[in-house]
């Protein structure tokens, strides 16, 4: 999404489009693998959404797209059961997270944050396991950036991407 002069809200649908897979071609990098196994961190679903959409709002170096509209757009798609968020946790203390909307068999990543080493890795491993138990078909990621390139994410064309969707949100699935 993202927010116009005007101040309107307006769909993004950049070609190609980047997909993590949910299937064996999601990697976990080896460090990272070592930081899941020492379980420093808690992860809780859907315990801190309005904490987690603020902290990816306040955390981005290049400004946010996250205005107040989004910001209360979202917080009404996640009282009504659409939009989610992971959390995790050190000491009590926020410390990363991200948040997306599930329709159907798919989940939208919308943005993450992290303030201690790995841990928007840790929500992004948790959700992606959560996903798979629970039979998803995609996790949307927009576009491709290096941070999710380590991961397996892949671009697919547009009319791929469609074909796919089509089919995935027609496909119930519970978060």
């Amino acid at each position: 999404m993202a927010v116009n002069a005007r101040g309107t809200i307006g769909w993004f649908s950049p070609d190609p489009r980047a997909i993590i897979p949910l299937d064996d071609r999601f990697h976990i990098p080896h460090g990272l693998r070592r930081t899941l196994k020492k379980a420093p961190f808690e992860v809780t679903f859907d315990r801190a959404f309005p904490a987690v959409i603020r902290e990816c709002a306040s955390h981005r170096k290049e400004g946010t797209w996250i205005s107040r509209q989004i910001l209360a757009s979202y917080s009404r798609l996640h009282k009504l059961g659409h939009a989610h968020s992971v959390e995790v946790w050190a000491n009590g203390e926020l410390v990363g997270g991200l948040y997306g909307v599930h329709i159907g068999a798919v989940f939208f990543g919308e943005s993450m944050f992290h303030r201690a080493t790995d841990a928007s890795k840790v929500a992004l491993v948790t959700l992606v396991e959560r996903l798979r138990q629970r039979s998803f078909v995609m996790l949307d990621t927009q576009w491709q950036t290096p941070h999710l390139q380590q991961f397996g994410t892949r671009e697919i064309p547009r009319a791929e991407y469609l074909e796919i969707l089509e089919r995935a949100v027609a496909f119930p699935c519970e978060f």
